[in-house]
């Protein structure tokens, strides 16, 4: 196992790898801007390491800085997190060629996975059904023919991110040559690619995602599934597992073909495999070459811890389980607590004068402030993770809706009230929901 892991990234996720390390032992080196100097993480981690001004630019997104403290700290192993440098091949390459692990996949693997023209190709050689789509697309003229052979409508993607402002639905030619220009210039700005392509738009889809853990010589296993359906601006908001969408005949069919396509291009550590599901087909949607925010259901369901996974992989100790061994019992719901107007969905930045999370049986959270705190409007207004779990699903909503009612805050909005809305729905409670939910629910 690693002496010293420097963990490149802050928040929630900082706190969460500091917990792992400090259980195996390992020591722990923070890094933080200006503006996080007096962060969670910071205090929570052995050793810190400033990097910079408050702008993600110009620290957590700084490869140099962070290179530095890595080389001031003695750390052999630098864990990403999720966000900022996590899929950066870049960045990864560079930790290797300072002789430090990187805990993830190669640099290759990233570069491979996170191009989405290039991610379908190696999908589709290792058998993954796909949405009809295209290459990369030159221009408006070129998209506009394209979409009349596919049909509309069509999904205007980013080849070289994913999230809300990687995408744009269009219903017809105006709509697709702006969304066209609109996601090519976000693309270019966000993702420094400007390259675009389309799919063929599934109306009302299930977004399911399935947990694989690679040992980067060809072996490869799932922790079963995520269902990630509940979303705005095609983020998610609220996951569980198992998902109540699945039957085993169809849970079976999409964790091997996830294992599968890791195997295809022999993936070493956590990853992720999205798709959607329309009925009883599934298609490949993108991988996630990181450890993913809702990451927790998992745990909860497996009792495994992936952190954990994560590190002893990175080390070379190989994977900690067979697939046989891997079981899944009971049920898990995570809600992502944001600093944010629950209508609006707007960042809410402010002093957290009342920060106190619920707690008590089958009750996590996972956070990365505290009372006090001041939330800014340089990085994501992701406050904590809440998460219940419960033998069964009916179980685990009552219980979420208990965590709900007894979280408190103030000082900012936030959106507990949507994940009020959302446990309280029929739509939700019935298992039969999809991408479009929290549309039909309104404020």
């Amino acid at each position: 196992m690693f002496g010293a892991v420097l963990i490149a990234n802050r928040g929630e996720i900082a706190c969460r790898v500091i917990r792992t390390c400090r259980r195996l032992g390992v020591r722990t080196v923070a890094v933080h801007s200006e503006a996080d100097a007096g962060a969670l993480h910071v205090e929570l981690a052995d050793e810190a390491h400033p990097i910079g001004p408050a702008p993600a630019s110009q620290s957590y997104l700084d490869i140099d800085a962070i290179l530095g403290a890595v080389r001031s700290s003695g750390a052999d192993a630098v864990h990403p997190g999720y966000g900022f440098l996590s899929e950066s091949a870049r960045f990864a390459e560079a930790v290797r060629d300072a002789g430090v692990r990187f805990v993830g996949p190669a640099p290759e693997t990233i570069s491979d996975m996170g191009d989405k023209v290039r991610a379908r190709e190696i999908a589709r050689r290792a058998g993954f059904p796909l949405v009809e789509g295209t290459p990369a697309l030159g221009d408006g003229d070129e998209a506009a023919a394209a979409a009349t052979e596919l049909g509309y409508p069509v999904l205007v993607k980013a080849s070289g991110g994913g999230g809300g402002i990687g995408m744009s639905v269009a219903r017809d030619e105006s709509e697709l040559r702006r969304a066209f220009d609109a996601v090519r210039s976000r693309a270019d700005r966000f993702f420094g690619n400007p390259d675009v392509y389309l799919e063929r738009y599934l109306d009302r889809p299930r977004h399911v995602e399935i947990q694989v853990f690679g040992d980067g010589r060809g072996g490869a296993v799932h922790l079963f599934e995520r269902d990630c359906s509940v979303q705005r601006r095609h983020q998610k908001v609220v996951e569980e597992g198992p998902s109540p969408a699945l039957d085993e005949g169809l849970r079976e069919r999409m964790t091997q073909a996830a294992v599968d396509l890791a195997r295809s291009v022999s993936y070493e550590g956590a990853g992720t495999v999205e798709c959607l599901v329309s009925g009883r087909d599934f298609y490949f949607l993108e991988m996630n070459t990181r450890l993913q925010v809702e990451h927790p259901v998992t745990e909860e369901t497996t009792g495994e811890d992936l952190v954990e996974w994560q590190l002893r992989v990175a080390a070379g100790e190989g994977l900690p389980k067979e697939q046989d061994d891997i079981t899944r019992a009971g049920h898990a719901i995570e809600m992502r607590v944001y600093a944010e107007d629950p209508v609006r969905f707007l960042p809410s930045p402010g002093t957290l004068e009342i920060f106190d999370p619920a707690a008590g049986a089958g009750v996590r959270v996972d956070a990365g402030v505290r009372q006090g705190d001041e939330v800014t409007m340089h990085y994501d207004p992701l406050l904590a993770k809440l998460v219940v779990s419960a033998p069964d699903r009916d179980v685990c909503i009552g219980r979420g809706l208990d965590a709900v009612g007894g979280f408190r805050i103030a000082g900012i909005k936030h959106n507990l009230p949507v994940h009020e809305r959302v446990l309280r729905s029929e739509e939700f409670r019935s298992g039969r929901y999809d991408t479009t939910i929290l549309d039909r629910l309104g404020s």
